[in-house]
């Protein structure tokens, strides 16, 4: 097993080993005798070296500012990524907590507008503690800028394409596009790294503790587009205004 031959480059000895989740990569939750790690198996050819390195560096600053996400932890030799037959994996820290809910299912929280203000103060703490981080001159992730967002090849693929838009439609977001692509370019927006998939699969809640996973899509970005990432995925539910509201304030409350 390629994942089980990878665990031999850490200084940990596991005593189980299991899948925990599969999306971009194949994450494996590592249990010894002193902790739990999550091994995690990148899907080939999405993630450049450089790339993947730089998400690491970048973790570890969060974690070393304090930030609860998932640490990157070091081989046996210092680095953070390993390649075994051209796949790489890394091993970060396991953290506790579950998830903050699954879209399309209904919040199950105590407090849904006191855990939003959290989630708006933890993501106002992301982008600042990377302001305050200087990257090294190699450091390389995905760029969710204007072409990012709205160029000719966009990150999330060429929506305007749809084959289920009716002829309207497609005209109509074309002129979206075209719009929305030359006020992001022509505006002085705040700019900088991003999370870029805050969703509440992606955020971890354990008592008053809500903790931010999977960095994989991180990158430069417009922070409007950060925030608007969660709200998104807030439509439609009974309390979505008051939600909004929350986050909102909460990232205000850190970062006017």
């Amino acid at each position: 097993m390629t994942a089980q031959n990878a665990l031999s480059h850490w200084a940990i000895t596991p005593t189980k080993m299991t899948l925990a989740a599969e999306r971009e990569n194949k994450v494996y939750r590592v249990t010894t005798a002193t902790g739990e790690y999550a091994l995690r198996q990148h899907r080939q050819g999405y993630r450049s070296d450089a790339q993947l390195a730089s998400e690491l560096n970048w973790m570890a600053a969060l974690d070393d500012a304090g930030l609860d996400v998932p640490k990157p932890i070091p081989t046996q030799v210092g680095t953070y990524l390993v390649t075994l037959n051209g796949v790489h994996f890394d091993m970060l820290s396991w953290l506790p907590g579950k998830q903050l809910g699954a879209h399309g299912t209904p919040f199950d929280l105590d407090d849904p507008m006191g855990t939003f203000f959290a989630l708006g103060q933890s993501t106002a703490r992301l982008h600042l503690a990377s302001d305050n981080w200087i990257p090294p001159t190699d450091f390389t992730r995905p760029a969710w800028d204007a072409n990012g967002l709205l160029g000719d090849t966009p990150l999330w693929g060429r929506f305007w394409e749809n084959p289920t838009m009716a002829h309207g439609q497609r005209e109509l977001l074309e002129q979206f596009r075209d719009q929305a692509r030359a006020a992001l370019t022509e505006g002085n927006h705040d700019f900088g790294l991003i999370h870029a998939d805050l969703l509440r699969e992606n955020v971890l809640i354990d008592g008053e503790i809500l903790r931010l996973i999977d960095f994989d899509d991180g990158g430069h970005g417009f922070r409007l587009f950060e925030l608007a990432t969660t709200l998104f995925r807030l439509k439609g539910e009974p309390l979505e205004s008051e939600l909004t509201t929350a986050l909102i304030e909460g990232y205000q409350s850190v970062r006017p």
